[in-house]
């Protein structure tokens, strides 16, 4: 199952954009729209103005942001495109730290564009550092959202690459309502105790493939919400931040399922997680199934493999609440290195939902001393090495 949709998809993506290279091809410099170099004029009407004149042409339209600092305002570009889009960024584009940046949730939008490439050496500078005293979501159920750096909203046919982002204001890079996106070789940095930056968020996705690529947030390296489907991540750094997560899940009615996820050759270090599925309590009914966790290294991670269906960042739930999410078939395998606590395998399923179909095959996790595992509700099977001793049910 996971080798055929990967092959699937690799093969869609291979189609998409060779295809691109055939196309008319022009060229529009923001410096000729008035753009201005050295990070004190605000230049989003230029790089507005570039891409409104190419994304009314056919052929394929590059809009180039050349070598230098460029201020730019939160900037919405949108579609339909009568032909194929390319940003490409070789200087730096940076982020206002004035207060008026934070009346919105996003810093850049990429929105309704069919056959898109964002490309470059060149960097996103979200100045974070501005606005992350301003985030108070740790204890304030109704704070306000930060900008997202990049987002991309209902796209199709994008290829991402090569691309930086620094101290993001909130999250760096969220997929929203796209399909076939693939990111490669993009760096994604942030301090470790910066609030809410997670580096990628996908959500009501399909066909989204990350690899070759190095990401250290304060938040989850990559989250998968609700929606994502047919989700491929690997040879992915991982390191400061919160692990690679789906969820959380459960906080809102009709969620989509988490489908087809496969995570492989991936490496952690000094994380707080490495491999997380986590789902809110009390919660309304979803799914997550046919995940595969392969051939994955950790160093010095805390929770190196967790299942959290009391997940509660406020802790001001019910401890008596149950989660309604099902987990079904969740393969780890080949999972090796450090832990930094002794539990390094807690699988805390919901006694209203346990977590079925559940496989450890070839866990070889050390501590300073043995290391344990802790399970509830969690049916399933294991093989091969086992280190700690498995805790599943063996019943599905």
């Amino acid at each position: 199952m996971a080798l055929h949709f990967i092959t699937a998809l690799l093969t869609v993506m291979f189609l998409v954009f060779v295809g691109r290279a055939r196309s008319q091809t022009r060229v529009f410099d923001v410096r000729q729209f008035g753009a201005v170099n050295g990070g004190k004029i605000d230049s989003s009407d230029a790089l507005l103005s570039a891409w409104r004149q190419a994304c009314s042409l056919g052929g394929m339209n590059v809009i180039r942001v050349p070598r230098g600092t460029f201020l730019l305002s939160p900037t919405i570009l949108a579609g339909p495109c009568r032909g194929s889009m390319e940003l490409r960024i070789n200087g730096i584009l940076r982020a206002s730290a004035a207060l008026s940046s934070l009346d919105v949730d996003y810093w850049i939008v990429l929105q309704r564009i069919d056959d898109l490439n964002i490309t470059g050496d060149g960097v996103l500078d979200g100045q974070g550092h501005s606005a992350w005293k301003y985030n108070d979501c740790f204890w304030n159920p109704k704070c306000k959202t930060l900008p997202t750096t990049l987002r991309l909203q209902d796209v199709n046919n994008t290829l991402l690459h090569d691309i930086a982002s620094v101290n993001s204001k909130s999250a760096h890079l969220s997929i929203f309502a796209c399909q076939n996106v693939s990111l490669e070789r993009v760096k994604l940095t942030a301090p470790g105790d910066s609030p809410n930056t997670d580096g990628i968020r996908v959500g009501m996705s399909s066909y989204v493939f990350i690899r070759d690529s190095v990401i250290g947030t304060g938040d989850d390296c990559i989250a998968m919400n609700h929606g994502s489907v047919k989700i491929i991540i690997t040879n992915v750094t991982c390191g400061p931040g919160h692990g690679i997560s789906i969820g959380s899940l459960g906080g809102s009615p009709d969620e989509n399922p988490v489908r087809l996820v496969w995570v492989g050759n991936c490496s952690f270090v000094g994380t707080t997680n490495g491999l997380r599925i986590k789902t809110k309590a009390t919660s309304y009914r979803s799914l997550v199934s046919g995940i595969t966790f392969a051939d994955i290294h950790v160093e010095n991670v805390t929770n190196p493999i967790i299942i959290d269906q009391q997940y509660c960042p406020s802790h001001t739930c019910d401890p008596k609440a149950v989660s309604l999410v099902a987990i079904h078939y969740v393969k780890y395998k080949n999972i090796t290195g450090t832990s930094s606590s002794q539990v390094a395998v807690n699988l805390q399923c919901s006694p209203a939902a346990p977590c079925l179909n559940v496989t450890l095959q070839d866990i070889d996790l050390s501590y300073h001393g043995d290391t344990t595992s802790s399970c509830s509700n969690v049916f399933g099977s294991s093989s091969g090495i086992q280190h700690p001793p498995p805790c599943v049910n063996n019943r599905s």
